[in-house]
């Protein structure tokens, strides 16, 4: 059963409509129901065009955190081949919540790191929703570090709202995590390209895209604060994530204007869930493009590149 978000009613009711013509349609064979399902499939599909093409930023946020949506594991086991896992920080414990590990990507070495959010409840609780502790960011540390040594270039899958923030991982240095690990991506001579997929939130997602070139999916969010978390700072009212999100400009479209991002990825009609392998298609090409662009570049300029791109940020404000 295909999840709807609040504003797609509508557009359940007629593909609700449409599967109950097809039943009938295929319980008695002497029932032909082609032009009337035929109509409401058309209708079902002008319906999608109207409501994706006047998305706002709240609802943009719906669709990023869209359960069937693909995430990391998805686009690794698509895009990368001979993937080999690595787990563990080498200093506390193996984070789940980030994955990561060496594979080849179009014939390319590549070492990836991701957020896992998982698909249903029990990997859900396994990878923490992809919000990552400390352990999870000195991991993307490890192999960002192991990829320098042998010149492969990183890519990073982004989907988080945001870093854990429970008392453990407080005390044992979140804050410090993410901003090594921010330090250290834009230390590398690699080329690194981040692929916001979902969710990116706050120094959480910063941590791992810090990028060279960073790319954004049509209905995704980048954002310093979650709309609900920002609402909370700025009214004490959760309630009003609606008017955060609609303030904080948080959509890929906005973002590109900032030049916060590089490349926009389409997403099909309804959003990267009604088509996942196309999705992750579409994602690979981009960042097939991204890496080419780096190609005989040498390791100095790359970072230089890199630290000019983030320095640079705001000036088209």
């Amino acid at each position: 059963m295909r999840t709807y978000l609040d504003f797609e009613k509508p557009i359940a009711e007629l593909e609700s409509r449409v599967a109950e013509l097809r039943a009938l349609t295929a319980e008695d064979e002497a029932v032909s129901l082609t032009d009337e399902i035929s109509r409401l499939e058309a209708k079902t599909n002008d319906a999608l065009q109207r409501t994706y093409a006047n998305l706002g930023p709240w609802q943009k946020t719906q669709v990023a955190r869209h359960p069937e949506r693909p995430h990391a594991q998805d686009y690794i086991d698509a895009l990368i081949e001979e993937f080999v896992p690595l787990a563990g920080d080498r200093h506390f414990a193996e984070d789940h919540a980030i994955v990561g590990g060496l594979g080849r990507f179009r014939d390319r070495p590549v070492m990836v790191i991701g957020h896992e959010k998982g698909s249903d409840t029990e990997s859900r609780l396994k990878h923490n929703f992809g919000m990552a502790r400390p352990e999870g960011y000195r991991k993307a540390i490890r192999l960002m570090e192991l990829a320098d040594r042998f010149s492969l270039p990183v890519i990073s899958i982004v989907d988080t709202a945001g870093a854990y923030p429970g008392i453990g991982a407080e005390e044992r240095g979140q804050s410090e995590a993410i901003a090594r690990s921010i330090d250290c991506c834009l230390a590398l001579e690699v080329p690194i390209v981040a692929a916001v997929v979902g969710e990116g939130g706050s120094g959480g997602a910063v941590a791992i895209a810090t990028a060279n070139s960073v790319i954004m999916l049509e209905h995704s969010i980048y954002t310093v604060a979650s709309p609900e978390a920002a609402a909370s700072i700025l009214w004490h009212d959760s309630a009003r994530a609606r008017d955060a999100a609609t303030n904080m400009k948080i959509t890929a479209q906005d973002l590109m204007e900032f030049g916060i991002i590089d490349i926009i990825v389409p997403e099909p009609l309804g959003g990267a869930h009604r088509d996942t392998a196309i999705t992750i298609a579409a994602t690979g090409e981009a960042l097939g493009e991204a890496l080419e662009a780096f190609d005989g570049m040498a390791g100095k300029d790359i970072r230089r590149h890199r630290r000019r791109k983030f320095l640079e940020m705001g000036e088209k404000v």
